[in-house]
């Protein structure tokens, strides 16, 4: 078996709901990373295999398989085929997966693979459905599944409850979740102050850099905000933000490499996706990462960073208390409690930061993991050369 190695990595700055990018269509997010990717790396467009995308909700102007009609809306030749992933938050992440895996089974050799999400005109909570609320057994889509019920019962099933199911398991309090959140926006501004996203990010008009970070944000604040479901520990200040953005990377083999002189940046080590609970949903990345750690004989201390997005703080905070790993190596430019989470480009956008951080501080070994709907996760450990 050959390698998989990530030869360039880019992405739009992330905006907030109703911010910069929200008027602009997902095609043409999603072709703006593309055209940059190909430029930086200096690959011929023409020998690109395919496009696959992550996009989650894929109605209105983000349906009709928008991998291909971002590869097209970016003027790129028409004879390269596109593909669009839905694994849910974890969609992107697939599709460098999926991208990967093709690479190494050598019947492709140049691979896009990115994701694109616009937030601010599809809503999460199944726009189509016209939800406000989180959704539960009778609204969702598991309305009406006999055999879903028969296993699962009647219990709500959304992130929402999944993240206080995780709360209260792991003993973490709303305090927990509040001094995690500030210590996000944190640790993203002093990133966008210190010119740390700089490289990785491809300004879109008149945004330059990431909108959601909040520089005036502190404890005092977060405990002013209701709970989102009553009596729970889960507000607004601890979850990820509603957000717009594109990401993408391009997947090389060894072939490819030699053939096209192009110039790795980092392998892909390790790549699975496990299952888990999909009630409590969210803490699929805790047995992921245990198994990824045993395929490869890693250990926490030999992750250089750690990059597990931030759907909502208990998510990271009991991961954190499963594994050991050094707070300090984990998100340490912020996550997306700070940045954003646009669903089906936040996998490819933890990857291009990951691959660009591990350069930046001459680390060797880093991991990616997020949790995503019906309980699961991905892992990816990267090795920077």
């Amino acid at each position: 078996m050959g390698e998989a190695y990530i030869v360039e990595a880019v992405r739009t700055p992330v905006g907030r709901r109703r911010g910069g990018l929200a008027a602009v269509h997902p095609a043409d997010l999603g072709a703006h990373v593309l055209t940059a990717l190909l430029e930086r790396s200096g690959a011929d467009p023409a020998a690109v295999d395919d496009v696959i995308m992550g996009c989650v909700d894929a109605v209105g102007p983000q349906s009709g398989n928008i991998a291909r009609t971002a590869w097209l809306a970016a003027g790129l030749p028409e004879e390269v085929p596109g593909v669009t992933v839905d694994r849910q938050c974890g969609s992107s992440q697939q599709a460098v997966h999926f991208a990967a895996q093709a690479v190494l089974s050598g019947t492709q050799d140049l691979v896009v693979a990115g994701g694109v999400q616009n937030m601010s005109q599809i809503p999460i909570a199944f726009a189509a459905l016209g939800a406000t609320e989180p959704l539960g057994l009778t609204d969702g889509p598991f309305a009406g599944s006999t055999g879903w019920r028969a296993r699962y019962g009647d219990a709500p099933v959304d992130q929402f409850h999944g993240a206080e199911r995780i709360a209260a398991e792991w003993g973490i309090t709303r305090r927990d979740q509040e001094e995690f959140a500030l210590t996000s926006h944190r640790r993203a501004v002093r990133a966008l102050d210190g010119g740390r996203f700089a490289r990785e990010t491809v300004p879109y008009g008149e945004v330059t850099a990431d909108e959601g970070p909040r520089r005036d944000t502190d404890l005092e604040r977060m405990a002013a905000l209701p709970p989102v479901l009553p009596g729970g520990t889960i507000t607004a200040a601890c979850s990820s933000q509603i957000s717009d953005g594109a990401a993408a990377l391009l997947i090389a083999g060894e072939r490819a490499v030699r053939d096209h002189g192009l110039t790795p940046r980092a392998r892909i080590h390790h790549l699975s996706v496990r299952g888990e609970d999909p009630l409590r949903m969210l803490s699929a990345p805790i047995p992921a990462t245990a198994h990824a750690l045993r395929r490869t004989g890693l250990k926490p201390a030999d992750l250089d960073l750690v990059e597990i997005n931030e759907a909502f703080a208990p998510v990271v905070l009991a991961w954190l208390k499963e594994t050991g790993t050094d707070p300090e190596r984990v998100n340490v430019n912020g996550g997306a409690i700070a940045l954003g989470h646009p669903l089906g480009a936040t996998g490819a956008r933890l990857m291009t930061t990951l691959v660009h951080e591990l350069e930046r501080v001459g680390g060797r070994f880093g991991l990616q993991t997020m949790c995503e709907g019906g309980g699961q996760a991905n892992v990816t450990i990267v090795e920077r050369l």
